[in-house]
């Protein structure tokens, strides 16, 4: 056969390229192509000829050998004609072929596998006898985009090797410690023997049993160990026969941060895929990482993540089963076990529930929230409280557990799921009902002072809310307990939005600042139309607490402002909520003003002479 340079039936450079930018991560995956042809190849030959366990693959470094890299397997070898087609079959139609997912036929595969290798070599040597028969052939590639192909007199074995020569800035990816660490990476788990020649003499096995698949109960546990970085909750075998998929779900010890996604190892035939693969498992399953083996799900062309398919959509709906029946047996056989998950992943539990109406009826009472009476589980609330009561967000639970009774807890439904977790109570227990409560409802449910007092609380009730005039807070006069809190800084969601837009404001530019004037004067507007009274924060004085009544005695002026100021800062510091510029000014006076007193002045101090000595 003739040995004249043809043009590949592509634009080399422009495929290497196309493949370097879109199609793979990093040259590094070139080995992986490799070993993966290897893999196919030798699965090819062990159906022609049948298997021989001494078959595999073997890598000489470029530090090992002649100053070359070599891989060599002993699979089913190309042909002559095989050899021509090789990279023509890829380039066919156009490089559209390259994107034409998943690859599926050998051939192809082998293309695309050693296309990736122009990414750290400029020359490709391929010599390889076929099982099928016929002469020994050698395939030579060029970086300038041209190959030859000639049939060899030497006395090849039945198998296929690769040669590679490195370029200049890529020969590190070539060497002993290089190929050690990518192979182990990508081929540890492979079903074939890859063995790794090293430097003076010596040969190293990088393959071993995978012990995700079958292995000792030990080595599951140990894999999953060094996986997650401390000692599984528990692991879970997956087996979806459907996807010839396998592996196992190790559960977290500890709970992953809020909205967090457990990505999943992925191998293929036990070759790696991905260390994170995304889609695998359902959203709601953050408590667990995955390590699977599939034969039955499709990878991209990259070789890099999964085809969003049938299959896919399918396996991680069998992963989710196995995942609820995991949690609903936990509970009917460990119950002590699953009070200790729960603890760590109350908010996954809840997540779940919100997702599958089997578990929850069996899980919810197990999950616990907060209460103006303290955290409590589900079980425990819906028992003794089944009028369960909830606000909305953390800063309206606040505000009303301050002043809840403790018979009619509040729960804090500001956190994750925790609304809507009780809004479902009442389809999950017999009797139990659900209620939003609302600041403002809440606050005029408060008893009002007694009728022979009236006059003296509305009156404090003016004279307090001219002191706090500018920072636009209305007081309010009501009775509540604890006796012991004498003031409650009450606002609702458009009140906290007026203030958050006021800071805004102070701090932006006259563009934005403008903008936001706007905002503020269409709202104010928009509730004049609808008759709605303003967004007013109100400050509540506890007429059952001795200092209000007798603040409201106070004649001074002076002093009735300062002391009506401290209260309102001090519910502010206990409501959690930040202080403005205009609320710092108040306390910084309030406090002078208090200090003076204390030490006896009646007028400010004078300021220091800047001419007198210290």
């Amino acid at each position: 056969m003739s040995s004249e340079l043809l043009p590949f039936q592509v634009d080399l450079r422009g495929v290497v390229d196309l493949l370097s930018r879109h199609i793979y991560s990093s040259p590094r995956v070139f080995l992986r192509e490799l070993l993966q042809n290897g893999r196919d190849a030798l699965t090819a030959r062990a159906e022609f000829d049948g298997g021989d366990s001494a078959r595999g693959i073997r890598i000489t470094p470029l530090d090992a050998g002649d100053g070359e890299f070599v891989l060599r397997d002993d699979g089913i070898g190309l042909t002559a004609s095989e050899m021509t087609e090789l990279l023509s079959t890829v380039g066919r139609s156009s490089k559209r072929d390259i994107f034409d997912l998943p690859r599926s036929d050998y051939l192809g595969q082998f293309g695309i596998g050693l296309l990736s290798c122009f990414m750290v070599a400029d020359r490709i040597v391929i010599r390889s006898r076929s099982a099928r028969g016929g002469a020994a052939v050698e395939w030579i590639g060029l970086g300038d985009g041209t190959f030859s192909v000639r049939e060899v007199t030497d006395e090849l074995p039945v198998g296929t090797s690769v040669h590679l020569t490195p370029r200049f800035d890529q020969s590190d990816l070539l060497t002993t410690a290089s190929v050690l660490s990518l192979a182990t990476t990508f081929g540890e788990f492979l079903p074939v023997p890859v063995r790794v020649d090293l430097p003076g003499g010596g040969v190293e096995v990088i393959t071993r049993d995978a012990p995700f698949l079958g292995g000792s109960p030990d080595d599951t546990l140990a894999y999953g160990r060094d996986l997650l970085g401390a000692e599984p909750f528990d692991a879970i075998e997956i087996d979806v026969p459907a996807t010839a998929t396998r592996g196992y779900a190790y559960v977290l010890p500890f709970s992953p941060p809020p909205g967090a996604r457990q990505a999943s190892r992925v191998y293929l035939g036990r070759m790696l895929l991905g260390e994170r693969i995304d889609d695998v498992l359902p959203e709601w399953a953050f408590f667990v990482r995955t390590v699977i083996d599939s034969t039955g799900l499709s990878p991209t062309a990259s070789r890099e993540s999964l085809v969003d398919d049938e299959a896919l959509e399918y396996t991680r709906a069998e992963i989710g089963a196995t995942l609820r029946r995991w949690v609903m047996e936990l509970g009917l056989q460990a119950p002590h076990l699953l009070s200790q998950f729960v603890a760590t992943h109350d908010i996954a539990l809840k997540a779940l529930v919100l997702h599958d109406d089997e578990l929850a009826r069996f899980i919810t009472k197990w999950l616990s929230v907060e209460t103006s009476a303290g955290r409590m589980t589900i079980d425990t609330l819906v028992r003794r409280f089944p009028e369960v009561r909830y606000a909305e967000t953390v800063d309206e639970f606040r505000q009303l557990a301050s002043f809840a009774r403790s018979d009619r807890p509040i729960v804090n439904g500001g956190y994750v799921y925790d609304s809507e977790i009780a809004r479902l109570l009442p389809t999950l227990f017999e009797g139990v009902t659900a209620q939003r409560v609302d600041v403002a409802d809440e606050l005029d449910r408060l008893a009002e002072p007694p009728l022979a007092e009236r006059d003296a609380a509305v009156r404090l009730e003016d004279r307090a809310t001219l002191a706090l005039a500018s920072v636009e807070c209305r007081a309010v006069v009501r009775g509540y307990e604890p006796h012991d809190l004498p003031a409650l800084y009450v606002a609702d969601d458009a009140v906290f939005r007026r203030i958050d837009r006021s800071r805004a404001r102070g701090a932006s530019s006259g563009l934005w600042g403008g903008v936001l004037g706007q905002v503020d004067d269409f709202v104010n507007a928009s509730r004049a139309a609808e008759n709605r009274p303003d967004a007013v924060a109100r400050l509540c004085l506890n007429w059952n607490t001795p200092v209000v009544r007798q603040l409201a005695a106070v004649d001074d002026d002076a002093v009735f402002a300062r002391s009506v100021h401290l209260l309102y800062v001090q519910a502010l510091l206990a409501g959690h909520r930040p202080l403005a510029v205009a609320d710092r000014a108040l306390m910084t006076t309030a406090l002078g003003d208090l200090i003076q007193l204390s030490v006896g002045l009646t007028e400010p101090a004078p300021s220091p002479d800047p001419d007198r000595p210290a």
